[in-house]
């Protein structure tokens, strides 16, 4: 307790710019904690569902009932299956249209999911930036302060006529509980970029790969029927 008060008195007795950093560092660390939750809860999110789609996808269901079932709601708490659905609504599209080639079908569906993918990304990968700004910069902030701080500390000592590291000291601890601050703030930061990009970019990966499956399912029915026939009854949404 009497360390824990002594702390707290160095950071009180700190000069005004000493404190305003130790600040800034506490609020970024604090923003950086609850980015990280937020983080982990949206990944884990996006996994399990993929994992429910991928299962009801690959369960052997025609893909004109897969898509009624998830209807035509934007709001789906699921990144595959707004992927599909682009994919599948714009594949629909072009077949009912007369005269469009099957490779222009396909190309479509295509262009349509990597728009969906792309905003899948940036939704993933939203905030990230921060973590790093905060992983890089917080250190050299409360490098900053320490400097600021111990230079008071010699400013006051120069002006007294007999110098003591008692008098010394309690400047230059105060000025390193900055550079502690920046440290805290920096290495779970750090942390949680490399971990959640690495999430991300798997995350993303899975998409892609499903999106490159969804394709080439796509591509071997717009060689079918457009109208009619089982073909009809079977993809066309």
């Amino acid at each position: 307790m009497q360390d824990e008060m002594s702390i707290l008195r160095l950071i009180l007795d700190a000069s005004l710019l000493v404190q305003a950093v130790m600040l800034i560092l506490v609020l970024a660390s604090i923003a950086s904690w609850a980015l990280m939750f937020r983080k982990r809860a949206q990944v884990r999110n996006a996994v399990s569902t993929a994992e429910e789609f991928e299962d009801r996808f690959w369960s052997g269901g025609n893909l004109a009932e897969i898509y009624a079932r998830i209807g035509p709601s934007e709001d789906a708490d699921n990144g595959m299956e707004r992927i599909f659905r682009a994919g599948f609504r714009e594949f629909s599209r072009m077949r009912k249209q007369t005269g469009v080639p099957a490779e222009a079908q396909v190309e479509a569906a295509q262009r349509a999911m990597r728009i969906t993918l792309s905003r899948e990304e940036d939704e993933l990968e939203s905030h990230l930036p921060f973590l790093a700004t905060v992983g890089s910069v917080s250190p050299y902030i409360g490098l900053f302060g320490t400097v600021w701080g111990i230079m008071n500390s010699f400013r006051a000592l120069g002006m007294q006529q007999q110098a003591t590291l008692a008098t010394v000291a309690p400047g230059i601890a105060e000025a390193l509980i900055a550079t502690a601050l920046g440290l805290f703030a920096a290495i779970p930061a750090v942390i949680g970029y490399n971990r959640y990009a690495s999430a991300v970019q798997r995350t993303c990966g899975r998409y892609e790969t499903f999106m490159e499956e969804f394709i080439s399912i796509l591509q071997r029915h717009s060689h079918g029927p457009a109208g009619g026939g089982t073909d009809r009854q079977r993809y066309q949404g």
